[in-house]
Parts: C-alpha cells; sequence; structure tokens
C-alpha cells in the first residue's frame, strides 16, 4: 500500500501543535529531541508509564502512525504523548513503544488506523455498462478492464464489497480486507448507502413518507431510511435515496412498485465515504479517515 498523504494535521484536522500537550508531555518531548533518540530508551515518567509489553522486532508506534498516513512522525509523537493512541485497548504514552502492525490494532482518538502495509483500499466510480465481475463469456467490459492485474493473484489481489448492476453507476469499493469486506456486504452491519435516481416526475409530496413506511415488494418489505428530491422538471426528477439493505435491484423495485421506475441509478456513498468527484473509470485510494470510520461502522 502506499503511504497515505501527510498533512500538517492529524486524521481529525487536529493541529500540528505541541502547545496542546500537557506540559509534562512537551517536556518528554523536547528531551527527547535534543538527544536526538527516537526509541523505547526515553520513555514516559515512571508514573505514566504503560504496561503494554514491547513487541521483538516489532516497529516504533510514531513510525506506524506515519505510515499509515496519520501525519508527520513529530505530529504521531505529539498524539502519543498527549494519550491519544490506543493499541489493543491500552493508551500508550511511550513514543518508541514497538508494535505489531500486522496484528495488533491500533487507534486513533477511537478510531482504528490501517496498519497493515499489504492491505489496499480503494474507490472506484464504476461507469454504466460494465459488469462487477472479474470477467464476462459475453465480451462485456468488466471492472478487469479499468483495474487491470490488481483484482488478479497475488497478496494484492483486490474484492468488489458488493456489486453494482450492469446499468447502474458510481461508488464500488474494494479491499482484499477480507474481514472489512465481509462486514460490509453482510445486512447485519446495516451499512447506509445512498443513490441518485432518475425517475419519471413529477413527484408527489408524499413519496419520501411512503418509501420510509416500507415498500412490499415480492420478497419482503423494503424501507428508504431518507429520502429527497433534488430537482425536477417537467415530467422528468432527480431524487435521492438511502437505505440500509442490498437486496438485488431494490432501489429499482421500489420506486417502480411506487410509480417512478428509474431510467438511470447513481451510488454516492458507502457509509462514510462518498463518490464525490472521482470521474467515472478512476480510482482513488480511501484516506486514513475513511477507513477508521469503516472500521468503526462495522464493529472492528
Amino acid at each position: 500500500m502506499n503511504v497515505r498523504g501527510h498533512s500538517g494535521s492529524g486524521p481529525h484536522g487536529a493541529p500540528e501543535s505541541a502547545s496542546q500537550l500537557s506540559p509534562e508531555a512537551q517536556a518528554r518531548l523536547r528531551a527527547l529531541r535534543s538527544m536526538g533518540l527516537d526509541d523505547d530508551d526515553f520513555a514516559a515518567d515512571e508514573g505514566e508509564r504503560d504496561d503494554l509489553l514491547d513487541v521483538p522486532g516489532g516497529v516504533r508506534l510514531q513510525k506506524v502512525l506515519a505510515s499509515a498516513g496519520v501525519g508527520s512522525r513529530r505530529h504521531c509523537e505529539e498524539l502519543i504523548g498527549a494519550g491519544r493512541v490506543e493499541v489493543d485497548g491500552q493508551t500508550v504514552r511511550r513514543f518508541g513503544a514497538r508494535v505489531d502492525p500486522e496484528h495488533q490494532v491500533i487507534k486513533v482518538d477511537g478510531k482504528r488506523i490501517p496498519s497493515r502495509q499489504d492491505i489496499v483500499y480503494l474507490a472506484f466510480n464504476k461507469p454504466r455498462g460494465v459488469l462487477t465481475a472479474m470477467s464476462d463469456d459475453r465480451g462485456r467490459k468488466t471492472i478487469v478492464d479499468f483495474l487491470g492485474d490488481r483484482c488478479g493473484t497475488g497478496a494484492e489481489r483486490l474484492f468488489h464489497i458488493g456489486r453494482l448492476d450492469y446499468d447502474t453507476e458510481g461508488l464500488l469499493l474494494l479491499t482484499n480486507d477480507g474481514e472489512l469486506a465481509h462486514r460490509l456486504a453482510h445486512p447485519s452491519y446495516e451499512v447506509a448507502k445512498t443513490y441518485w435516481a432518475q425517475v419519471p416526475g413529477p413527484v408527489p409530496r408524499d413519496l419520501g413518507r411512503r418509501l420510509q413506511a416500507g415498500v412490499e415488494l415480492d420478497d419482503g418489505v423494503a424501507v428508504a431510511d431518507k429520502f429527497r428530491v433534488l430537482e425536477q422538471s417537467g415530467n422528468r426528477a432527480m431524487v435521492e435515496i438511502t437505505l440500509h439493505e442490498g437486496r438485488k435491484h431494490i432501489v429499482r423495485r421500489m420506486l417502480a412498485e411506487v410509480g417512478h421506475p428509474v431510467s438511470r441509478l447513481l451510488r454516492t456513498t458507502v457509509g462514510p465515504v462518498k463518490l464525490g468527484g472521482l470521474p467515472p473509470g478512476a480510482t482513488r485510494e480511501l484516506t486514513t479517515k475513511e477507513i477508521g470510520e469503516l472500521y468503526a461502522a462495522v464493529g472492528m
């Protein structure tokens, strides 16, 4: 995985300023830097020490944080000194604590960070007329035509989280993090997804209420979490609908059932991740903040 972009702030926009630390933490940082140390030889005062056991051959905690895109090495030291970093549920204040990023759960401000370097998280804007599949015996375009070898074999092999219909466009997440992918796709975690749909207009004022009350389909009732009309003109309208289930063609079936069949459908969000201005057919790496919020959404 590429190192995510660094900035002068932390994962939640916290300024990179040692003035936010306690006087004791500031003193520890000054001592560390004046001696040129960056390892276990420099520790917090005995009264503030944690009992986390260092992993033999492990990686320094501030280096793991910086590599995950949390911020500069110095900013990560400040986060540790301020008690904002946890390893396996325990607050760690030692700048040189050695951890195992492959197996330990590391959080900043209560949100997990992607510490493994072989894990990839991508957002892809799937164009209309593309299959969410690795191949097609009818010769139609698939996501492999855009992602290439990344969907092939090897440690970085990516899997799509759920799928989008052939004629549906928009946000599709891909990763080789099997546990996260499983949870995001499983209906029990109820991760919300938002769509823009073009439908015949005009849209009656009570349509949102009807959709949120539940629509009876042949495989059970489907309920929208949110609904609003984005724009309408004459016999066409663009609406936004949010729901947390993923039954096949669920948005198209719901809107058709209430008399507004979909002519175009675009997924704009999956949980905390937004499509934004990503062009059709393009990909981008998820930010550290987005990944942490996805973990939180599925209880990881």
